[in-house]
């Protein structure tokens, strides 16, 4: 196995190091020490999600990682749960637009293990994937679709608003979950066709991080992935890049059964990965990010026209971010009333910017939730693997506490200016229509303990 080279992590990340090796197949290895107590993660993430989808067959990505854990060629059926469990460990899968990732969480002596399974899936998923778990597995992601967003309040908020924010035909104009009529279209030869094109050691990258010896470790990994072969036939995904400003602003009226008004909306922000995204990660967390933020002290507590207020942002590398507004009304306040109001905290913002006081807040918050992700071995192994497989360079993960802190009161201020103006969003307005004959009240009433904001998180994950 060729030798990898080490980095050390700047200030702010604890001394954290990693180091970075490839195998002949082209498979990529990231490998962290912590022996502060005996776990070990182990993470891959598949360069696949649904952006390399194709149209008439959305979904497929995500029905793909479910097919992950329906056996491989020497684990039959349920087994890849069972042997992790078994052996008292946690394990998960989710899909994103831009990746799919598959993770277990290890007692230090069953490392082995878990780096076997992984590797026997991706060597010889084709032997064990057949119609019967074709059907098993789609009819469970056709479920999920279900329970997430067709019969959940405000469940399919995420849906509209990215089909709004992103333009038809653009490869992010449809979200990881899918169609009912993709989902029921897919074939075997699609999902054989899927897994030969994209799961293959070239286009993964595999983090070990916790309480291991990085030879033993090594070796384990060439041992079963190394004669997996690589597969040279992966099509480049669509070009994702859009103009800064969306021009207009895009506009939807939904009328459901919901428990109360609602102002959803969606801004184009820079991509990830950069200065700018940092700057719009410390606006949104200082005009919606908690109880301390501006417009839910304006809203909720100032105004009281609202019971919840928020502001998130969906990072995203080969597309414009996203920054998710989520406002819920509070008794029979009228969206316009709360929509003039979040319109006037944000020109306020763009032309004053934030105080010093939010500015170390913002950055403390960021910084906290940041080094919370870094100091698990779990949280580490993904992050090394998501800056390896979106920018290249998985010794980012390890910096970017520090570019966090860089950023200026300015570079915020003009990120808000720049952005976050109403000819730069979609939104979606709901109104509440009486329950269906035959529907409670209480039924209806009780969807609203349900009804979470609009998530920033776009992954979907296999149900246990």
């Amino acid at each position: 196995m060729p030798m990898g080279h080490t980095a050390t992590a700047q200030a702010g990340s604890g001394g954290l190091t990693a180091t970075e090796h490839r195998l002949s197949n082209g498979l990529r290895v990231v490998l962290s020490e912590d022996h502060l107590t005996p776990v070990a993660a182990v993470c891959l993430w598949y360069d696949v999600g649904s952006r390399h989808e194709v149209k008439g067959r959305t979904g497929l990505a995500h029905l793909f990682e479910h097919l992950m854990f329906q056996g491989s060629g020497q684990v039959k059926g349920n087994g890849h749960f069972e042997l992790v469990q078994g052996a008292g460990g946690s394990l998960n899968g989710t899909t994103s637009f831009e990746r799919t990732n598959y993770f277990e969480t290890m007692p230090t002596h069953q490392l082995e293990l878990a780096l076997w399974l992984e590797a026997d899936r991706m060597g010889s998923l084709l032997a064990a994937l057949d119609e019967e778990s074709m059907e098993n597995q789609r009819d469970v992601v056709k479920n999920e679709r279900r329970q997430r967003y067709d019969n959940v309040p405000y469940g399919t908020a995420f849906e509209k608003l990215t089909a709004l924010s992103f333009p038809a035909g653009h490869p992010y104009h449809h979200t990881p979950i899918g169609s009912m009529a993709d989902l029921d279209a897919a074939t075997l030869e699609d999902a054989r066709a899927f897994f030969r094109t994209y799961y293959a050691p070239n286009n993964a990258v595999l983090s070990v991080v916790g309480d291991i010896d990085p030879e033993q470790t090594l070796a384990w990994i060439e041992k079963y992935f190394g004669s997996i072969p690589s597969h040279d036939g992966k099509p480049e995904p669509r070009d994702g890049s859009l103009p800064g400003i969306i021009g207009e602003e895009l506009r939807e009226l939904v009328e459901e059964e919901v428990p109360s008004r609602a102002l959803m909306a969606a801004y184009r922000l820079p991509e990830d990965g950069t200065r700018a995204s940092d700057a719009a990660d410390l606006a949104l967390t200082i005009l919606g990010g908690g109880e301390s933020s501006r417009l839910y002290n304006r809203l909720v507590r100032r105004d009281r026209t609202a019971v919840a207020a928020g502001f998130g942002l969906l990072r995203l590398a080969g597309a414009p971010s996203l920054g998710w507004l989520d406002v819920k009304t509070s008794g029979d306040v009228e969206v316009p009333v709360i929509e003039a109001a979040v319109d006037e905290e944000l020109a306020r913002f763009a032309e004053q910017g934030p105080t010093a006081e939010e500015m170390e807040r913002a950055q403390a918050q960021l910084e906290r939730e940041w080094l919370d992700r870094l100091s698990t071995v779990a949280g580490r192994a993904d992050e090394l693997c998501r800056y390896a497989v979106l920018f290249g360079d998985p010794q980012l993960a390890l910096t970017a506490v520090g570019r966090i802190l860089e950023v200026t009161a300015e570079d915020v201020r003009e990120v808000a200016e720049a952005r976050l103006r109403p000819d730069n969003r979609a939104v979606l307005v709901y109104e509440p229509v009486a329950p269906e004959a035959g529907e409670s009240e209480e039924a209806a009433a009780a969807g609203t303990e349900e009804a979470a904001a609009v998530g920033t998180d776009e992954n979907e994950e296999t149900a246990k």
